[in-house]
C-alpha cells in the first residue's frame, strides 16, 4: 500500500527564505569584500603608513584567516545549542562593532590587528551560518515523506536552494563593489577629507550590518527544528543518557537538554561524520576546493597578469618593487584593467550558472554529476590558464580563448560552492529522514542507532543500499547519539574549517611556488585540488552503486 503526502517546495516560510537569501547570504560576503578592498586605504590614509603597507595588509589577512579557522567550528557548535538565528544576529552585530572599532585605530599593531580579529570573529559566524541555515530552510524534521512498499523516498529541494544561495552570495560581492566601495569617493566629492570619508563610510556600512542583524532577528524566527533553541541552552551540560536522544517524529518536541553532546564531542562527531557518510565527506572536500578556488581567482589571476606585464616590459614603470598596490595600478594600468576583465568574466559566468548547478544537483541521484562536471572544468581551465603564452586576449600572443578559459574557471568555482552545499545539506536531510522513518516503524533503540535492519538499507530514492549513511554515530550504550539534523551547525563549522584550510594551503604553498618556480604554480595546485575532488566523487558514487546492487 502506498501512502502519499504532498510536500511543499520548502518547509520554511517565505519570510524565512527571503531573510536567508537576501540577508544572510549576500551580506556574509559583502562586508568581507568591503573590508578586504578598503583596508589598504585605512592603513595609508588613517594610520599614515606609507612603507611596508603590503606586509601590514598581508599580516592582517593572515591573522584573520587563522582566527576564522578556529572560530568557524566554534560558532557551528554554538548554533546547535542557541540556534542559527541567534548566531546570525550575534555575528552581524559583532561585524558592526568591528567596523566602527577598525577606523578608530591609530596604529597597525595592536589596534588595527585587534579590530581585524574582531571582524574575523563575527565574519566566521555569518559565513558558517550560510551553510547551517540551508538544511533548516530546505527541510526539517516535520517535512512530509513518502513511504511506498516499505521503501523510503525522501524528496528534498536543498540542491535547488543551494543554487540560489550561490547566486545571492555572489551578488553580495557586487553590492560591496557597487554600493560600499564608492562611498569614500562620493563623500570626498561633498568636501569631506579623505580620512574622514573613510571613517564615515565604515560607519555607514556598520549601520547596514546592524539593520541586517535586526532583519535576521525577525526573519529567522521559528525556523523548523530551531524552535526550542535559545541563549538559555548555552551553558546546558551534555547528557550521558545516549539512548534517550531518540529520533522522534517531530524534533520540535525534542528535549534539547538530553540531546546536547558536550561541546568537544559534538565537534568530534561532526568531524567523524566526514569518514562515515559519503555525502558529508564529499561536502567537506568540496568546501576545501570551493574556498581555495574563490581565493585563487581573486588573488592569483591578478598576480599572474601583473607578473606577465612586468616580465614582458609592458608596464610604464617596470620597477614596481616596494611600491604600494595603488602605485602599481597607476604604473601598470593595462595589467590592472586586464585582471579586472578576466576575474569579472569568471564571476559573471559563476553568477549566471549558480541556479543551473542547483537545478542539476537536484536531478542528480546516484552520482554527483554536476560536481564532477565542475571538477573537470576546473582541471581543464586551471591547467590551460597556466600554460597560456599570454593572458592578454587582445595582445599578439593571446587569443579570445582566454575568456573561454576564464568561463571554465568560473564554472569550476561556482560548481564547487553550490554542489558542496547541496550534497552536504542533502546528506543531513536524508539521514535525518531515515532516522525519523525508523522511529516511526520501529522505536527500539537497536534499530535506531545500533543494529542494522532491512529498512536501514533503503536509500533516499527508494532503492536498497547506502548502508554507510545509517550508522552515523558509534552505537555505544554510554554515548549520546542524536539525529543528524541536530549536528547541522557543527557540520557547517567543520565545512568552513575545511574551507579555511584550503585557503591557507593555497595561499602559502601557491604563493611560495609562484616566486620559486613559476606564475602558473598556483593554478596547477588548484587543478590538483579539483582532480582530487573528482576522484572522491567518483569513488563515493561507485561505492554507493555497489552497495545498492
Amino acid at each position: 500500500m502506498t501512502t502519499l503526502q504532498s510536500t511543499p517546495l520548502f518547509t520554511a516560510t517565505r519570510l524565512q527564505i527571503c531573510t536567508y537569501l537576501f540577508g544572510v547570504c549576500p551580506f556574509s560576503i559583502a562586508f568581507l569584500v568591503f573590508l578586504n578592498s578598503s583596508v589598504s586605504f585605512v592603513v595609508t590614509e588613517l594610520i599614515g603608513l606609507h612603507e611596508g603597507e603590503g606586509d601590514a595588509v598581508g599580516t592582517l589577512g593572515f591573522a584573520d584567516e587563522l582566527l576564522a579557522l578556529a572560530a568557524c567550528p566554534l560558532w557551528g557548535v554554538l548554533s546547535d545549542r542557541i540556534g542559527v538565528r541567534n548566531v546570525c544576529v550575534a555575528g552581524y552585530g559583532i561585524i558592526a562593532l568591528a567596523l566602527v572599532v577598525f577606523v578608530q585605530a591609530t596604529n597597525v599593531y595592536p589596534q588595527l590587528l585587534l579590530g581585524r580579529l574582531l571582524f574575523s570573529f563575527g565574519g566566521a559566524a555569518v559565513s558558517t551560518m550560510v551553510t547551517a541555515v540551508l538544511p533548516a530552510v530546505a527541510g526539517s524534521s516535520s517535512q512530509p515523506y513518502i513511504v511506498a512498499s516499505s521503501r523510503l523516498a525522501k524528496k528534498t529541494h536543498s540542491s535547488r536552494l543551494a543554487g540560489y544561495v550561490g547566486m545571492c552570495a555572489g551578488s553580495g560581492a557586487l553590492v560591496a563593489l557597487v554600493v560600499f566601495l564608492p562611498l569614500p569617493s562620493r563623500l570626498q566629492q561633498w568636501g569631506i577629507s579623505p580620512p574622514e570619508s573613510i571613517q564615515y563610510s565604515y560607519y555607514a556600512v556598520a549601520i547596514v550590518s546592524v539593520l541586517v542583524a535586526i532583519f535576521c532577528s525577525f526573519g529567522l524566527r521559528q525556523l523548523p527544528g530551531e524552535e526550542e533553541k535559545s541563549w538559555d541552552s548555552l551553558w546546558a551540560g551534555g547528557s550521558r543518557g545516549g539512548l534517550e536522544a531518540t529520533c522522534t517524529g517531530d524534533d520540535r518536541h525534542a528535549d534539547y537538554g538530553k540531546l546536547h553532546l558536550p561541546y568537544f564531542q559534538q565537534l568530534g562527531a561532526a568531524l567523524m561524520l566526514g569518514f562515515r557518510n559519503s555525502d558529508i565527506f564529499i561536502g567537506y572536500v568540496g568546501g576545501f576546493v570551493a574556498r581555495a578556488s574563490s581565493v585563487g581567482i581573486s588573488l592569483f589571476i591578478p598576480l599572474a597578469v601583473n607578473s606577465y606585464y612586468r616580465q614582458s616590459g609592458l608596464c610604464q614603470d617596470n620597477n614596481t618593487n616596494g611600491m604600494s598596490s595603488d602605485s602599481v595600478k597607476q604604473s601598470c594600468r593595462k595589467a590592472y584593467v586586464l585582471a579586472s576583465i578576466l576575474t569579472g568574466v569568471s564571476q559573471l559566468i559563476a553568477l549566471v550558472a549558480a541556479p543551473a548547478f542547483g537545478y542539476m544537483s537536484e536531478r542528480s541521484r546516484q552520482y554527483p554529476i554536476p560536481l564532477l562536471g565542475a571538477c573537470v572544468a576546473g582541471v581543464v581551465g586551471y591547467i590551460t590558464f597556466a600554460l597560456l603564452p599570454s593572458p592578454d586576449f587582445r595582445g599578439p600572443h593571446g587569443s579570445p580563448g582566454v575568456l573561454v578559459v576564464m568561463g571554465l574557471v568560473g564554472l569550476s568555482q561556482i560548481g564547487a560552492i553550490v554542489c558542496s552545499l547541496s550534497v552536504l545539506s542533502t546528506g543531513i536531510l536524508r539521514a535525518s529522514a531515515q532516522c525519523r522513518v525508523r522511529d516511526e516503524y520501529d522505536s527500539s533503540p537497536s534499530t535506531l542507532y545500533g543494529e542494522e535492519t532491512d529498512d536501514d538499507r533503503l536509500s533516499a530514492d527508494g532503492t536498497e543500499g547506502d548502508q554507510e549513511e545509517q550508522a552515523l554515530l558509534p552505537s555505544a550504550p554510554d554515548q549520546n547519539q542524536q539525529p543528524l539534523a541536530h549536528l547541522k551547525g557543527s557540520i557547517a563549522g567543520v565545512y568552513s574549517l575545511y574551507g579555511g584550510a584550503g585557503i591557507l594551503v593555497l595561499t602559502k604553498v601557491g604563493g611560495l611556488l609562484f616566486d620559486v618556480l613559476s606564475s602558473g604554480a598556483p593554478f596547477y595546485i588548484l587543478a590538483s585540488f579539483n582532480g582530487v575532488l573528482l576522484l572522491v566523487g567518483i569513488a563515493c558514487g561507485v561505492v554507493r552503486h555497489s552497495k545498492t546492487r
